[in-house]
């Protein structure tokens, strides 16, 4: 759990954990070897990019519909011709910018402010978040429990590091906004009207996170059947909610070369698959470039309502 706002040791935790991500990668370098992260590099062409750019515009739509449903619920006006760009900017913003929360920051102070209600535009993005996040932990639970994982690792090991990580998933901040503003997580969220819908755009985002992976994957060379790469890749897109990484690379690369490995796949093989993720994941979001342009007085946020956004929103995959 990161500091709290105003924490004296706050930037020290900043500092950690990218510190930590770059320890992560090159300790990979050293032991794997730098061809495996230009092999990465190397292996995106042409059809990959494609893929990434479909694939991109499918997890947006549905999560930019997720947050219109979510934020409607709390009374807050928004359209998916909205929203969809807005997202896509929040996506491009996570990727370039330190701490892979500011996107998220923005989009929800800015549409807060736009409607006149900053802290529901917080929790809306919040709760928007936190319903893939659930979603993706259900699944990879299930993953673990039904023994799809093809790694011989003790029963009781994996199934307990799965629930360790999804409760820091949601950290207590966000616990703790959830309790605190329960009225609108019930009407907003946890609501039989909006629930099932939630439910069912959390599913696409993350088959469209898991069908990159699997692009990925290919590019990558690894030519492993589906029924063995798809519980070591959703298990990776569990492992990229630890905040220990640099634009997103550290801990995926980590995890997909030890999981790759023990799996009999190559190691090499499992880095260079995160760092083909990693690339087509921000090509993914590359049309949110298209609305930076679109500025103007009543969609800029100040840098200190940004500071003061980041501690409210958590830094989510689903």
């Amino acid at each position: 759990m990161s500091p709290p706002a105003g924490h004296p040791w706050q930037w020290a935790w900043r500092w950690l954990r990218l510190v930590g991500a770059v320890v992560v990668l090159v300790g990979l370098g050293w032991r794997l070897g730098a061809d495996a992260f230009l092999a990465g590099l190397r292996a995106v062409d042409g059809w990959s990019v494609a893929a990434a750019l479909g694939i991109g515009l499918l997890t947006t739509v549905a999560s930019a519909w997720r947050w219109c449903l979510i934020a409607r619920r709390l009374g807050l006006p928004l359209t998916l011709a909205d929203a969809v760009p807005d997202y896509y900017r929040a996506l491009l913003l996570n990727a370039v910018l330190p701490a892979g929360v500011l996107g998220d920051v923005h989009r929800a102070v800015s549409h807060g402010r736009q409607a006149g209600d900053v802290g529901r535009g917080v929790r809306a993005v919040v709760f928007e978040r936190a319903a893939g996040q659930v979603v993706l932990i259900v699944v990879g639970v299930a993953v673990v429990v039904t023994g799809s994982v093809p790694v011989d690792v003790p029963g009781p090991v994996v199934p307990a590091a799965a629930l360790v990580l999804a409760s820091a998933c949601l950290s207590a901040k966000v616990r703790r906004a959830v309790r605190t503003t329960w009225h609108d997580a019930r009407t907003g969220l946890v609501d039989r009207a909006v629930l099932p819908k939630v439910a069912l755009l959390s599913g696409v985002a993350l088959a469209g996170h898991v069908a990159m992976f699997v692009v990925a994957a290919r590019a990558a060379g690894a030519q492993a059947p589906l029924t063995r790469l798809l519980p070591l890749l959703v298990l990776a897109l569990l492992v990229m909610a630890v905040p220990l990484n640099v634009g997103g690379f550290g801990p995926r690369e980590a995890f997909l070369a030890v999981a790759f490995g023990a799996a009999g796949l190559g190691a090499a093989q499992g880095l260079t698959t995160g760092v083909v993720y990693g690339v087509l994941a921000l090509i993914g979001s590359l049309p949110g470039v298209l609305t930076l342009v679109r500025t103007s007085e009543q969609r800029q946020v100040r840098p200190e309502r940004l500071d003061e956004g980041r501690e409210h929103v958590p830094t989510l995959v689903g």
